[in-house]
């Protein structure tokens, strides 16, 4: 074997060293990462959910999702205090659940006066999930069913369409559990929703179907104030009801596709050097 031979297939090893050194450095990451705005739905994870701290949650990732100020036309609208809630979602055969929690250093749960106000939160779906809604409690031809818990009120299961249309449901389909926990900087709030997947009535969001189902996020301080539109909201994400809990669809795809340019690299690697030996040995 020639020197120039010796040379070319050192080369051409190095070469496929290096390929397989980048592809596991920039597509690893790629296939771990989660598409923007999806929180991940966990299907009958098992154990208690219904509960705030039920141990089903243990094995539900959570979504860290950011908060800002509402925009809105009401006095002092941009001042909020509440930056970010983390949010998980499970289904089982019968209902979806959705947990939040957030940190508070204050406990408002009981209005003492017109002018107290207490802690809420609110979960926002598309009544009609074929189209996304305006994010600003949805439009008169494109509804949203809103969740709500508030410290004083409960639970409320609403339809909107548009600012100032909120409409309660005759029949809530919808329960939640709250707690309250710790002191001072690190206390929080734990708020868990769940309906029936299958909960019958005009306008109401279908669970049962698959596909993306579009949520949003809104939390009131009650301490800061904060009432009406003065609230923190996020932008739209969205629960993948069919997508399981292994991850993004297209994990899988991206790992074949790195796969096949592996084999790909490395059968030419393999025929440049035959060549290169057929002709010069």
């Amino acid at each position: 074997m020639s020197k120039r031979t010796k040379r070319r297939r050192a080369l051409g090893t190095a070469g496929l060293v290096a390929v397989l050194v980048v592809l596991s450095t920039v597509v690893a990451p790629l296939a771990s990462a989660r598409p923007a705005h999806e929180i991940p739905v966990v299907e009958n994870p098992g154990g208690e959910l219904a509960q705030p701290d039920g141990t089903g949650w243990q094995d539900v990732p959570a979504a860290d999702v950011d908060l800002t100020s509402a925009p809105s036309s009401v006095p002092n609208a941009d001042d909020t205090t509440i930056e970010r809630v983390d949010v998980q979602a499970a289904t089982t055969d019968q209902r979806l659940y959705v947990r939040l929690q957030w940190t508070d250093a204050t406990q408002d749960a009981n209005a003492t006066s017109i002018r107290n106000f207490t802690d809420a939160v609110a979960v926002q779906f598309p009544a009609n999930r074929s189209a996304r809604p305006p994010i600003a409690m949805g439009g008169p031809d494109n509804m949203v069913n809103v969740w709500y818990w508030g410290g004083d009120t409960g639970t409320q299961e609403l339809l909107a369409g548009g600012a100032g249309s909120t409409t309660p449901f005759q029949t809530p389909a919808v329960d939640t559990n709250a707690t309250y926990q710790g002191s001072g900087a690190n206390a929080t709030w734990t708020v868990v929703y769940s309906r029936p997947v299958d909960a019958p009535g005009e306008n109401r969001t279908a669970i049962s179907e698959d596909g993306d189902l579009d949520v949003a996020i809104a939390v009131w301080n009650g301490s800061n104030d904060e009432r009406a539109g003065q609230k923190a909201v996020s932008e739209w994400h969205y629960f993948p009801l069919d997508g399981g809990p292994g991850g993004p669809p297209y994990e899988t795809l991206l790992w074949t596709i790195a796969g096949l340019a592996v084999v790909a690299i490395t059968a030419v690697t393999a025929f440049g050097i035959h060549r290169a030996r057929g002709g010069m040995d």
